[in-house]
C-alpha cells in the first residue's frame, strides 16, 4: 500500500508541476485521488471523512476568498497603490520596506493567497509606472518581498492548512494566535532582513522615480462598505473563538454582504467568482484523501515515532515540516503531521505549522500559494528561475525557521 500511496502522490506533484495552468494542481490531486482509490491506498470513506473534516474550514477560506475579490473589483486594490506610490519616490528600499510590510498585513488579515495574487500584479504594475526604464532590475526584489512576506501565519484564517489542522487539533483561534503573533514577527524581520541583504546592491539605487504617478483612487460608499464589513468579519473571529464557536457563519454571512454590494454597484458575478481560487477545494480534498493514505500505509507511524525519540521535539517537528513541504507540497505534509501528532502538544502541532508556512519558500511546488505566485509572475511577463528561487529561499529560509523555531520554544 505504500508504494501506491506514494505513487498517487508523485502523480499529483508531477501533474501540478508540469502542467502550466492554474486548474493543473486540483487536477493533480484528483488524478492521485484516483490511482490511490484504485490501488486500494484510499477508500470512499477515506473520502467521506475528508469532506466532513474540510467543509466548515473551506467556507471561511473561500468566504475570505469572495470579500477579498469584492475588495478588489471595487478599486481598493487600486487605491492601495495609489497609496503606496507617494512611498516609492525616495530610495527604492524605502519602497521596498513598506511593500514588504503591507504584503505580511494582508497575508495576516487576509489570507497568504490574497497577498500574492492582489498585492504581486498590483506592485509589479506601479514599479512598471514610477520607474519606467530601471523597472526590469526591480521586479524579481518587490515580487520575492511580497512572497517571502507571506510566511508564518499569526492567524489560522492566514493559510488554509493553518486552519484545516488547527481545527482538527482542536487550537481556537486566541490560543493559537497568542503562540503565533510573536513567532511571525520574529520571523518577519529575520526574513525581511536576509531578503534585504540578498538584493542590496538593488536596493542600494538612489536615483528618484521618474515615472507617471498611478491615478488618484478615491473610495466609492460600496468599497468603503465592503471594507467595514471585511474588518468586522476579522474582528469577530477571536471573539468567537473565545467562546468555542465556529468562524463559518460569519465568514459566509460577511461573503455574503460583500457579493450583494458588489453586485449592486454593477460587478459581474462572473467577475467576482474569478477572483476566487476555486481550484483550492478539489485540491485540498484530493490532498487530504492522500495524506490519510499515507498515514494508513505507516508513514505517519514512523513519524510519531521519530518525534517521540528526538531530544529536541520542536526543532525536529519544525526542521521535518519545512523540508518535507519543499519536496511534497506543505498540504500533504501539514496533513500528514495531524496524523502523526495527534494528541501532542500544542507547541509540538504550531512547530508543525512553522515548518509547513516557512519550508514551501525553498521550492515552488512547496505550497499552492508558490505555484500561483509563479503563475501570477508568467501572467506578467515575469520569469522566476528555479535556481534563483532556490538561492532566496535559502538565504531567507533557514535563519527565519530558526529563530521561529526558538521563539516557539521559548513560549511553549
Amino acid at each position: 500500500m505504500i508504494v501506491v500511496a506514494i505513487c498517487a502522490l508523485v502523480i499529483a506533484l508531477v501533474i501540478a508541476i508540469s502542467w502550466r495552468a492554474t486548474w493543473a494542481p486540483a487536477i493533480g490531486a484528483l488524478a492521485g485521488l484516483v490511482v490511490a482509490l484504485g490501488g486500494g491506498a484510499a477508500s470512499v470513506d477515506d473520502a467521506w471523512h475528508a469532506a466532513r473534516d474540510l467543509w466548515r474550514p473551506l467556507i471561511v477560506i473561500v468566504g475570505i476568498m469572495t470579500t477579498t475579490a469584492c475588495a478588489a473589483e471595487l478599486g481598493v486594490f487600486a487605491r492601495l497603490a495609489s497609496w503606496i506610490e507617494p512611498r516609492t519616490r525616495g530610495p527604492v528600499r524605502h519602497a521596498f520596506r513598506f511593500v514588504f510590510v503591507i504584503s505580511a498585513l494582508t497575508a495576516a488579515l487576509l489570507s497568504n493567497d490574497a497577498a500574492i495574487l492582489l498585492v504581486t500584479p498590483v506592485v509589479i504594475e506601479l514599479l512598471r509606472a514610477v520607474y519606467p526604464k530601471r523597472n526590469p532590475k526591480f521586479v524579481l526584489p518587490f515580487a520575492f518581498a511580497v512572497f517571502v512576506a507571506a510566511g508564518v501565519a499569526p492567524l489560522p484564517t492566514g493559510n488554509p492548512m493553518n486552519l484545516v489542522v488547527a481545527a482538527r487539533a482542536n487550537i481556537d483561534l486566541n490560543t493559537y494566535a497568542l503562540s503565533m503573533i510573536p513567532v511571525a514577527i520574529a520571523g518577519w524581520i529575520v526574513a525581511y532582513a536576509a531578503l534585504a541583504w540578498w538584493f542590496r546592491d538593488v536596493l542600494a539605487d538612489e536615483l528618484p522615480a521618474l515615472g507617471d504617478a498611478p491615478p488618484f483612487v478615491p473610495l466609492s460608499g460600496h468599497a468603503k462598505l465592503v471594507l467595514v464589513v471585511t474588518v468586522a468579519s476579522i474582528a469577530t473571529y477571536p471573539v468567537l473563538a473565545a467562546f468555542g464557536q465556529s468562524l463559518w457563519p460569519v465568514a459566509a454571512i460577511a461573503a455574503a454582504l460583500c457579493v450583494a454590494v458588489a453586485l449592486h454597484r454593477g460587478v459581474a458575478l462572473r467577475r467576482i467568482a474569478g477572483g476566487v481560487s476555486w481550484e483550492l477545494v478539489p485540491f485540498l480534498f484530493g490532498v487530504l484523501v492522500l495524506a490519510t493514505a499515507l498515514a494508513r500505509a505507516g508513514l505517519t507511524a514512523e513519524l510519531a515515532e521519530l518525534y517521540a525519540r528526538t531530544p529536541a521535539p520542536i526543532a525536529t517537528i519544525g526542521t521535518v515540516a519545512a523540508a518535507g513541504s519543499a519536496i511534497i507540497n506543505n498540504h500533504p505534509m501539514a496533513l500528514l503531521h495531524s496524523h502523526a501528532l495527534a494528541g501532542a502538544p500544542d507547541a509540538h502541532v504550531l512547530a508543525a505549522l512553522v515548518g509547513g508556512d516557512l519550508g514551501p519558500r525553498l521550492l515552488p511546488i512547496g505550497s499552492l500559494a508558490g505555484l500561483l505566485w509563479v503563475h501570477a509572475l508568467r501572467r506578467q511577463g515575469v520569469d522566476v528561475r528555479l535556481r534563483t528561487f532556490v538561492g532566496v529561499g535559502l538565504i531567507v529560509t533557514i535563519p527565519s525557521l530558526i529563530v521561529s523555531l526558538m521563539v516557539l520554544r521559548l513560549l511553549s
